[in-house]
């Protein structure tokens, strides 16, 4: 899958096959110009010879994020293809990938490398999984990784066990939701309630995801019923 422009000059989309747990879907990578020269690789995909090639076509591979709790498997790929790039890590990351190196963790303020082009905010409040949710400014563009999937009958790639679960399971088919990780494990929801409500605070009108469709219409409308668990839930 070859790497696509989304907001013209400053950001791309590449789509790649993962296999979890017996299910076959794509996951998506975000390359993001950060300064006039400068790029960010957001959940790195393996980064092969023509990967490489396309993005550093683009500019200069300074940052290298890791942004959830799954999405840290390429951060080699992706340092070995940029070796002076400097790696940000979603906390928790540190202890699944314990050898893993990395320059930074990342929270709730973004560093001085790309604040003014990227907010963001590290979700806190689930027992089994932690994501750094990012924010767009030129192009109104929230990038999430599992805090929303949104897989319809129009998302390709797609095996019949997957569909399976997320239809008579989670029911998650054609209804946008967070990946059932988030949903298993809301544990502090004054947490959860206070790192959502920072993120609807953002004006976004479309949402960038990992797994599933894109959201481009009502986006925030869609956000709010995707998250209405855990902004509802009583402690």
């Amino acid at each position: 899958m070859l790497l696509s422009e989304y907001v013209p000059g400053q950001l791309w989309l590449q789509e790649y096959p993962i296999h979890f747990a017996g299910c076959d879907f794509n996951a998506r990578m975000a390359v993001i110009k950060v300064s006039d020269t400068e790029l960010m690789i957001h959940s790195p995909c393996e980064i092969d010879p023509e990967t490489k090639t396309a993005i550093s076509a683009l500019g200069d591979v300074a940052y290298i994020v890791a942004p959830g709790s799954y999405h840290h498997l390429y951060i080699p790929s992706a340092q070995a293809a940029f070796p002076d790039a400097e790696t940000y890590i979603c906390p928790g990351i540190e202890r699944k990938q314990p050898e893993l190196e990395f320059d930074w963790l990342l929270g709730d303020r973004p560093p001085e490398a790309w604040a003014g082009i990227l907010d963001q905010v590290l979700v806190r409040g689930n027992k089994f999984i932690w994501e750094v949710a990012f924010y767009h400014r030129p192009s109104k563009t929230l990038l999430l990784v599992d805090l929303i999937e949104n897989f319809t009958d129009q998302t390709p790639d797609v095996n019949w066990l997957l569909t399976l679960w997320w239809k008579t399971v989670f029911r998650m088919w054609n209804h946008p939701k967070p990946a059932p990780e988030y949903q298993m494990g809301w544990k502090d929801k004054s947490a959860a309630r206070k790192s959502l409500g920072k993120i609807l605070e953002w004006d976004f009108d479309k949402i960038i995801l990992s797994h599933g469709d894109l959201i481009e219409t009502n986006a925030k409308e869609r956000a709010l019923e995707a998250w209405k668990k855990p902004l509802s839930e009583p402690e």
